[in-house]
């Protein structure tokens, strides 16, 4: 089989060993085209962030890098600014034909939380090479806001894959003239490219961006906090907007986007730098998003903007990232959205499920 592992794959995979864990896996974990990983007991402070490297391990660089470790299991602050290495509690043993691709979970980039996999012997964050036998480990680094965290949280996820089957330029077009991937005309260029939009319908808020002094968030407390305590609104008359140095931005895809329920797809930047910022790419979009049956018409993506060294004039309409689409193996037996517990399905702008919906 060629494409991205399904959930029941994923279930497979469980069962054989291909996937271990210290705990359990828990049904909850499972998504349809990626795995939900889990933070261990113990979280390690580091002075920089590191890869292991070829013929390395994890633990041995470790030992060049720790400060000090912070027992997480009744519950410890991971503070603004720090950088972390967690233990996971899932472990690989990958068939020799199957490679894997890890990325922060929704929730976890609309904190600007940045939240990376790790490997033995790694030499990219976030890869895992086909074959790979061995632990995994969570590097955390909290940017806009000191968070909580306790053992069992998912930050991250992973997602399985044989083979490649990412869809070149010529059948993402004949895919979206059979079934339209976007509303309106569709860029297609390295995959599917997508704008920001700075002319939101019936309001001049156009997005959020994060106060540099707040207080600590539980990640386990959801709809819980003021979004005036943590986040300044960003408004617009004349679509545009500039961005400031330093800052995290939550703005939104002008496109509503929709996948098929045979295709998985992940955001990637448009280039390697647009402009003077950088839209920061949490997303796997799983099978089912925004899809009709699934109880969406299209959801627009949610984008994480951070700016570099210059201001920077943003304006409607400009394309700042791509979709890239791949196949799956085999149909999923479930879609985002669809029975399972999908926080995002149908959005707008919309902040992490951590905060308190407007109205």
């Amino acid at each position: 089989m060629t494409g991205v592992c399904p959930n029941q794959q994923i279930e497979t995979m469980i069962a054989s060993g291909a996937i271990g864990a210290e705990v359990a896996v828990l049904p909850e974990q499972i998504q349809p085209a990626s795995l939900d990983l889990r933070l261990g007991t113990v979280a390690y402070r580091v002075r920089a962030s590191f890869l292991a490297g070829d013929g390395n391990t994890v633990a041995d660089r470790l030992r060049e890098f720790e400060m000090h470790r912070i027992d997480l299991t009744q519950g410890a602050v991971l503070e603004k600014g720090c950088v972390y290495l967690v233990p996971l509690l899932e472990s690989l043993a990958l068939p020799n034909d199957m490679s894997a691709v890890a990325n922060a979970k929704s929730s976890t980039g609309r904190l600007d939380l940045l939240t990376r996999t790790i490997t033995d012997g790694g030499t990219e964050f976030d890869r895992v090479p086909a074959g790979y036998t061995g632990p995994l480990y969570a590097e955390i680094c909290p940017r806009s806001f000191s968070v909580l965290v306790r053992p069992g949280m998912r930050l991250n996820q992973i997602r399985f894959r044989q083979g490649q089957a990412v869809l070149s330029d010529a059948e993402l077009t004949a895919l979206h003239a059979d079934t339209p991937l976007v509303d309106g005309e569709a860029v297609i260029q390295d995959g599917l490219g997508f704008s920001v939009d700075l002319r939101l319908q019936d309001t001049d808020l156009v997005g959020y961006r994060a106060k540099p002094h707040t207080g600590v968030i539980d990640l386990d407390r959801i709809g819980q906090y003021d979004p005036a305590e943590y986040w300044e609104e960003v408004r617009s008359s004349d679509g545009r907007i500039i961005l400031d140095p330093g800052a995290f931005y939550i703005l939104v895809s002008r496109e509503a986007v929709h996948i098929p329920p045979q295709y998985a797809a992940e955001m990637a930047p448009y280039l390697a730098m647009v402009g003077e910022f950088r839209v920061h790419y949490a997303g796997f979009f799983d099978p089912g998003f925004g899809h009709a049956a699934a109880g969406g018409t299209g959801s627009r993506g949610v984008l994480e903007v951070r700016c570099h060294e210059a201001p920077f004039v943003l304006e409607h309409g400009q394309v700042v990232g791509r979709l890239v689409y791949e196949r799956m193996s085999e149909l999923p037996t479930q879609l985002y959205g669809a029975g399972i517990a999908s926080n995002y399905q149908g959005q707008g702008l919309k902040l992490s499920k951590h905060f308190k919906s407007a109205g």
